[in-house]
């Protein structure tokens, strides 16, 4: 959370400082370029998961042989998937001089910076594969503190030479040379964290016929990173096709301010994952089942104050940010915040599946995607952007909704799903009624938030206080894990 709020400011300023000396096109470019990285990245898909999974027992047993050939697998199998993403980016190259025919930007230029990106990506395959280990022994803050301080120390050279010199080089040159002092600093720490960890890529081949079942699970995964990555990229396609370009810029607006919210509680669970894993690694279900329930509630109180605030207070700061005449309709921000409840509060079930390793419904995310795609459709057609919503919320309420804790609970804890439904229909009932009250009690409230900014902040911030005072205590005497949260809380500190 510390580096959110140190980041956050020096975003705003280095995009404007960006965009003013080095021009809308090259800051366009390098978006261009990493999204071009990106969907040569698909061939990771799964493996990093996938191994932090299998990495969970042996870290909580101590077994560092395992760990070593565990490590050393994924090692062989980055290097091959490092290999395919260079020679992939060989062959897009090639294609630049049609890509890029109608850019101002030299191809010297666009060529110096895809091949900069493109290798600071192959250090993560070919020598930063070791992190996962940080990541699945809970130790994900130590790469974090070093690679988020080389960022913002990355940020600043790079205003402070592209407001003087202005060059095209040097600002890619900066980023090249921050990945390399990264990859430097990153295998320091972990060299000094286990002192013991001797790992050879080339042993890969042969421990693959040990570990038959990482292969197995790695296509399992792939295929639900697959429909991840397709129905995240999907959007701005749909409304462009349903709806307009406009739309695409008006809908990027609410969505900026959405992804700031949802990176800020975000970056205070990010290390959640592994301690899940360790967790169900220790084989205590009772105590698996308590933190659940403790991790459900927290996920569904954070969900319910996004989805508050942005429907409370959203669109009155589009209003002052960028004009009134970028507020949308507003049976649009109804289904935003349902869509943000949904995906916000699903990470309790996501976490203990992948701890589990249930990858093996497989079909779920094939009809996850059939669902989406095909009511988008029909309602798109009909509807335009509300009907794409439509369709998102759809396929969550479907696959997400219904039939991920019904997987987790019969197949990973082994317990009815009814008790399932019976304790999480409370999160969702406190949620409902505390927005319902806030949304009714923050209408007396003796501030106009439309008038200006000063009355915007007072309007929110007492309309906060109103919401957080009825989910906090509601969460405290009704949902189950409430004590628990409390209790954590009391004694941490």
């Amino acid at each position: 959370m510390l580096f959110y709020f140190l980041s956050l400011p020096l975003a705003f300023f280095s995009r404007k400082i960006f965009l003013d000396c080095l021009g809308a096109e090259f800051i366009g470019l390098t978006g261009t370029l990493n999204g071009i990285l990106a969907y040569l990245n698909l061939s990771e898909l799964g493996i990093a998961a996938c191994i932090g999974y299998f990495l969970y027992k042996p870290i909580q047993s101590g077994d560092k042989k395992k760990i070593n050939e565990i490590l050393s697998l994924l090692g062989y199998l980055y290097w091959w998937i490092g290999s395919i993403i260079l020679v992939g980016g060989i062959c897009v190259s090639l294609f630049f001089p049609i890509i890029f025919s109608d850019t101002h930007i030299s191809l010297t230029v666009i060529y110096f910076a895809f091949y900069s990106i493109l290798a600071s990506a192959l250090i993560n395959y070919f020598i930063n594969y070791r992190q996962t280990l940080l990541y699945a022994d809970q130790k994900a803050y130590l790469a974090a503190l070093y690679m988020q301080s080389g960022r913002i120390l990355a940020t600043i050279v790079q205003i402070l030479l592209a407001y003087h010199y202005r060059n095209l080089y040097l600002w890619v040159g900066i980023e090249f040379l921050f990945s390399i002092f990264s990859c430097i600093i990153l295998n320091w720490k972990i060299n000094k964290e286990y002192p013991w960890l001797k790992v050879d890529k080339w042993q890969g081949r042969k421990l693959l016929k040990e570990y038959p079942e990482i292969i197995v699970k790695t296509k399992q995964v792939f295929v639900h990173k697959i429909k991840d990555f397709v129905l995240a990229k999907s959007d701005e396609i749909f409304i462009f096709i349903f709806a307009s370009l406009k739309m695409i810029a008006l809908y990027g607006n609410y969505m900026i301010i959405v992804t700031k919210l949802i990176s800020l509680f975000g970056s205070a669970s990010g290390g959640i994952g592994a301690s899940v894993g360790n967790l169900v690694a220790e084989g205590n279900k009772s105590n698996m089942l308590k933190v659940f329930w403790e991790y459900t509630t927290t996920l569904h109180a954070i969900a319910a104050t996004i989805s508050f605030s942005i429907y409370a207070f959203l669109e009155p700061f589009i209003a002052h940010w960028l004009g009134a005449e970028y507020i949308i309709d507003h049976r649009i921000l109804i289904l935003i915040c349902i869509y943000i409840y949904i995906t916000n509060s699903r990470f309790s079930v996501d976490s203990f599946n992948v701890a589990h390793g249930l990858y093996a419904d497989v079909w779920s995310a094939w009809a996850e995607l059939a669902i989406n795609v095909s009511v988008t459709i029909v309602c798109g057609l009909q509807w335009g952007l509300i009907g794409i919503l439509m369709g998102k919320i759809a396929s969550l309420l479907t696959i997400v909704v219904l039939w991920k804790p019904y997987y987790l609970f019969s197949a990973g804890f082994k317990e009815p799903v009814n008790t399932y439904w019976r304790n999480v229909l409370r999160n969702y009932a406190i949620s409902l009624v505390s927005i319902s009250i806030s949304l009714t009690a923050i209408r007396f409230i003796p501030l106009n938030p439309y008038n200006s900014i000063v009355e915007w902040i007072g309007y929110a911030s007492v309309g906060m206080i109103i919401f957080l005072t009825i989910e906090l205590t509601g969460n405290l005497l009704f949902a189950k894990g409430g004590k628990g949260i409390l209790q954590r809380i009391i004694h941490r500190h």
